[in-house]
């Protein structure tokens, strides 16, 4: 298959996250597979606007918030003639409505929909703009195929207008064979961890506030990610008095991260809503439990009391409750972390990859016949 992906952005953007790293895993795959993939997304300051990574093409246009306005008449000028099988649009931020470009058919790939968290974390304009054109998504791409990485996602999307049937739920992979538990790597006190972006709407206040409640005197919280809040999360930790017992890490690697998930005692996830949650599924492959909220897409990557816990999201005194039964018990943490090893084993890229690319040469089978 020849196919062509739009995305905001690619995976080697300073602004890339899980959506971007979800993209890349899939369809390198699919390129190693012998299909020809080519990537159109967003530049930066200082790129280049062509590169090639793991066998995709990737063609950069304009920049974060001016894609959305070039991305179409670049297609038009430049990609038009290219014969491609399928256009497969990731729909992440704003969708760009590839549908109405003409071509190819559309195949439209979510890892989740804002909806009305986008007021949690944007002013109040842009806030709007992003849930306004989220709204025309059951008109405009009514009829195309969709792909989903949760059942949260595609019943977000059927309440949308998407129908139901018309959506594929295929589950994201992670890496199993680097992410391990190791002997002796576990913290002797408790350690708890948060790993993402530092943005209001992950609830990363909530995990310190949860933290504080918790009042165990040996435990640390550590906190790895950037973003520009930050800055109030280190306030709110000044605040609470919880001094050098919660850490600021900035950015790190991915050896970083590893020794990071292998010492923590538990990984605190405390966001309202995501397409799915990686780096649940991460530490669960480091034999490390999970206490997050039982939110949409984060409740699939967290089996409630057999890998991790759920709690209300925004119950602090919950989330509390469920990091100081961690702390009090390292057997319990070794239970939770077995079970959920076991758990993160079903879920692989070669198998997402797999899934995929059956799930195109299906849509491209039907349009064919149509």
């Amino acid at each position: 298959m020849r196919l062509l992906l739009v995305n905001w952005q690619d995976r080697d953007n300073p602004q890339a996250g899980g959506a971007e790293i979800h993209l890349h895993e899939i369809f390198g795959r699919l390129a190693a597979m012998g299909h020809d993939v080519t990537l159109l997304c967003s530049g930066w300051d200082g790129c280049a606007p062509r590169a090639r990574l793991d066998g995709i093409e990737i063609l950069r246009v304009g920049r974060r918030y001016t894609f959305p306005f070039l991305a179409r008449p670049f297609y038009r000028r430049v990609l038009a003639d290219a014969r491609f099988d399928l256009v497969v649009e990731d729909v992440n931020k704003v969708p760009l409505y590839t549908p109405l470009w003409g071509g190819p058919p559309v195949i439209a790939l979510v890892p989740h929909l804002f909806g009305g968290t986008a007021f949690q974390e944007l002013a109040a304009p842009l806030a709007a703009a992003v849930w306004l054109a989220e709204r025309p998504l059951g008109r405009v791409y009514r009829g195309v195929p969709f792909q989903a990485i949760s059942d949260s996602t595609a019943n977000d999307l059927a309440e949308r207008g998407i129908p139901r049937d018309s959506v594929e739920v295929i589950y994201p992979g992670i890496d199993t064979a680097c992410y391990t538990p190791l002997a002796g790597t576990r913290a002797e006190t408790p350690v708890f961890a948060y790993l993402g972006r530092l943005k209001k709407y992950k609830g990363v206040h909530l995990a310190i506030r949860a933290f504080a409640e918790m009042r165990h005197p040996t435990a640390v919280l550590e906190i790895a990610g950037a973003g520009d809040f930050r800055s109030a999360l280190e306030a709110l930790a000044a605040s609470l008095d919880l001094g050098e017992r919660v850490r600021f890490l900035g950015r790190i690697d991915e050896s970083e991260k590893l020794a990071l998930l292998r010492r923590a005692w538990g990984l605190v996830f405390a966001s309202p809503k995501e397409g799915w949650g990686i780096t649940n599924l991460e530490a669960a492959a480091c034999a490390t439990p999970v206490v997050a909220s039982n939110s949409p897409g984060i409740r699939e990557s967290v089996r409630d009391g057999e890998t991790g816990f759920l709690v209300p999201h925004g119950d602090t005194r919950a989330m509390a409750q469920a990091m100081g039964r961690l702390a009090a018990d390292a057997s319990l943490v070794a239970q939770l972390g077995t079970n959920a090893r076991v758990f993160a084993d079903t879920f692989t890229w070669e198998r997402a990859a797999a899934e995929t690319a059956l799930h195109l040469q299906r849509v491209l089978s039907t349009s064919r016949l149509g």
